[in-house]
């Protein structure tokens, strides 16, 4: 069998397939993101979700006022409290994305080879043949051929409430196109997207940073992923505005992919950025069906080679409607843990879906499966080549932990950190065992006060990949002046032990700095 092959051990037995999965502490390494909203905003439907798997709650603003929002988060910190479920918290932008202005509540019913005119007069009422929008330059932008799509959730694969124009004509600032399919537009949202077309209005918008410097700044957020970043200053000028904001300096900037400028400038992007967002569903407008696989294998193997985190979004739209997920989906679900993602974004499938707890609870076992049969050897192996010598110090301890504990069987792996940089570059190895990132707390100030460092670094973590985090007592040093400092060590195993994560007599990977120095050890537990 070739060293390439996808699974861990050949040939798998088929008996093996039909074994039950046995349960463990974490659902699976992959972690998952959900949408929060009107089907998944009470404190029992979240702290369900937080018990399902579901570790970073995200906050859509393309949708809803900062009240609802504001009120779903205090919901989600009481259920926090009471699963003792930690969770991060991702803010999402709305970016330059254009809509047709709809006030009215009766449906617009779009026929096939009909004609619609999309005007910018937003003073014109919407019907099956006139549709205002909110872009005044889109005469400008398009020319006769060009495709627009419009729709309020865009080709989930219903297209009966997502149309797809063919341009036709210019008239002044209005634009005459040809209906595809026909599709009943229901509900108060609609947008617009322009097939591989540059729009020319700002990533990070004025609403954006209003809802940022307000609410965002209120729940310092942990995330912010930054809807349709085109090219690397995108980042760059998200970034500088964070940087005005306080505590949200440290907030970790996810870039979203969505559009192909963003992806003729994906590497200058994801130098930029702390991570990406595959936004498929926007991807599959601008690119071809054919070509999407493609780009989720080659950007989630530049993610991994960079050690930077890389989320998939639109897996399961089927689960909006449905208990159970395709077998497509779940295949596809599969591939991208595969293909190397860190995390599986939820979108519609927990915000406005009839199962969002069973659908992280489904999503998470189809993550621990595909884990199971991973190709760690071969991705070890690969991500040192590609690295190459002389490693870093950090890297060469970070990948000497993962090699060590691959060797010896061990349970877990134990990384104290500050920043948290050590504990990422861990899972960057792909270890098979889960890394319990323990965060040790920094005192520093303001000149006006003295606060400790530690929550945001632990929280982040919580969309990496097999890294679980908890937060240490601050009066425990992260870096020991000797290697017999070992109250945190223990803290750390009796977590992992009361967790069910460590066992009698199983064996512990501890990565931590002694002095000036790096330290792995390994230790055997005794009873």
């Amino acid at each position: 069998m070739h060293s390439n092959h996808l699974l861990l051990e050949e040939p798998i037995r088929m008996s093996s397939i039909l074994e039950p999965s046995k349960p463990t502490f974490f659902p699976a390494m992959t972690k998952i993101v959900g949408t929060l909203g009107p089907k998944s905003r009470t404190v029992e439907i979240i702290s369900s979700c937080l018990k399902a798997g579901m570790s970073v709650a995200r906050f859509d603003f393309s949708w809803g006022d900062a009240e609802f929002h504001q009120k779903t988060l205090e919901n989600l910190k009481v259920a926090i409290k009471s699963t003792k479920k930690l969770c991060a918290v991702m803010l999402d932008t709305v970016g330059p994305e254009l809509r047709v202005v709809y006030n009215a509540e009766h449906p617009i019913s779009l026929q096939a080879d009909s004609f619609v005119t999309l005007t910018p007069d937003q003073d014109k009422e919407a019907t099956s043949n006139l549709l205002p929008i909110s872009f005044s330059g889109l005469s400008k932008a398009v020319k006769a051929g060009d495709t627009i799509f419009i729709g309020r959730y865009l080709f989930t694969g219903s297209e009966t409430t997502s149309v797809w124009l063919e341009v036709t004509e210019i008239k002044g600032e209005d634009v005459v196109c040809i209906v595809k399919n026909s599709a009943t537009l229901t509900g108060s949202l609609f947008n617009l997207r322009l097939s591989q077309i540059h729009i020319d209005l700002p990533t990070l918008n004025d609403r954006d940073k209003e809802v940022i410097s307000t609410w965002g700044v209120r729940n310092n957020i942990d995330f912010l992923s930054l809807s349709y970043t085109r090219h690397a200053e995108d980042v760059q000028h998200a970034r500088e505005f964070l940087s005005t904001l306080g505590d949200l300096s440290q907030t970790r900037i996810f870039a979203k992919i969505g559009t192909i400028e963003g992806l003729t400038h994906f590497d200058e992007i994801l130098q930029e950025a702390d991570g990406i967002i595959l936004a498929r569903g926007n991807l599959g407008i601008d690119l071809p069906p054919e070509k999407v696989f493609l780009f989720q294998k080659t950007a989630l193997y530049k993610c991994n080679m960079a050690g930077k985190p890389a989320v998939v979004t639109r897996v399961v739209d089927s689960m909006t409607d449905n208990l159970r997920p395709t077998r497509a989906e779940a295949t596809d679900v599969a591939n991208a843990v595969l293909d190397g993602t860190d995390a599986i974004l939820l979108g519609a499938e927990t915000l406005r879906g009839l199962y969002p707890v069973e659908t992280i609870s489904i999503v998470g076992r189809i993550c621990a499966e595909a884990e199971k049969v991973y190709n760690q050897d071969l991705y070890f192996k690969r991500t040192v080549k590609y690295v190459g010598e002389p490693m870093t110090h950090l890297e060469s301890i970070a990948s000497s932990a993962v090699r060590a504990a691959i060797k010896v069987k061990a349970s877990v792996i134990i990384c104290f950190t500050s920043s948290g940089r050590a504990a990422r570059l861990i899972a960057k190895y792909r270890p098979t065992m889960p890394v319990l990132s323990v965060v040790i707390p920094r005192l520093k100030t303001n000149q006006l006060c003295w606060t400790f460092s530690g929550a945001f670094e632990a929280r982040q973590s919580l969309i990496v990949r097999g890294l679980f985090p908890m937060l240490a007592d601050p009066r425990h040093p992260a870096e020991s002046a000797n290697a017999t400092n070992e109250s945190v060590l223990k803290v750390a195993l009796d977590h992992g032990k009361a967790s069910g994560v460590i066992k009698p007599h199983d064996r512990v990977v501890v990565c931590q700095k002694v002095g000036d120095a790096s330290v792995v050890k390994i230790i055997e537990l005794e009873n």
